[in-house]
């Protein structure tokens, strides 16, 4: 479990035994079965997961009632409400189990106490955080910019396996269209 972890963090930045001892004194491990949410719209966000199995979904309700798919998070991948997290206010979206999931939970505390005492994992935070960004930026850009075929296309492309463990009506959802809509693009 930890292991995979440090290979993550590796990927980006060495590591000796020592300081990822110290990266993992602040991490908790958790395992949620499916359905279950590990953030709810209005509570205080507690961690940033670092998913280990599993597959979740972040998600905003809109006052109309409507589904707002913000993004899915599988393995290797980190999940939060980021503004709540890091702003210690209510959270606008909920993150919620597709699958049963296994997480490392890492605290705001644990976080700051990372970059200050070891600022080699700053560096690893600021890397993922400028992929993430770059991402939502391309995200946000093909709904600008491409029909919704180019935008099940890019999708599958780059996230397949999103294919086969989301249900279509989540993926639709997802891609802004109707779930009629994702069975005649994807046929």
């Amino acid at each position: 479990m930890l292991e995979q972890l440090r290979k993550h963090i590796e990927k980006i930045i060495p590591l000796t035994d020592e300081e990822f001892a110290f990266v993992c004194s602040q991490f908790t491990p958790a395992q949620y079965k499916k359905h279950t949410f590990l953030i709810r719209e209005g509570d205080r966000v507690q961690h940033c997961y670092f998913v280990l199995s599993g597959l979740l979904m972040l998600v905003h309700n809109d006052e109309s009632g409507k589904q707002h798919i913000a993004s899915f998070a599988m393995e290797d991948w980190w999940e939060t409400d980021f503004l709540a997290f890091h702003s210690k206010t209510a959270a606008t979206m909920s993150l919620q189990c597709l699958e049963n999931t296994e997480v490392l939970c890492l605290s705001l505390t644990g976080y700051q106490k990372l970059c200050n005492d070891l600022p080699k994992m700053e560096h690893f935070f600021l890397r993922k955080a400028n992929a993430g960004h770059i991402a939502s930026q391309q995200r946000i850009l093909s709904f600008l910019t491409a029909n919704a075929k180019q935008r099940y296309e890019l999708l599958l492309n780059k996230y397949p396996a999103l294919f086969q463990r989301v249900p279509k009506t989540l993926l639709a959802s997802y891609l802004g269209v109707s779930r009629e809509t994702l069975s005649r693009l994807a046929s």
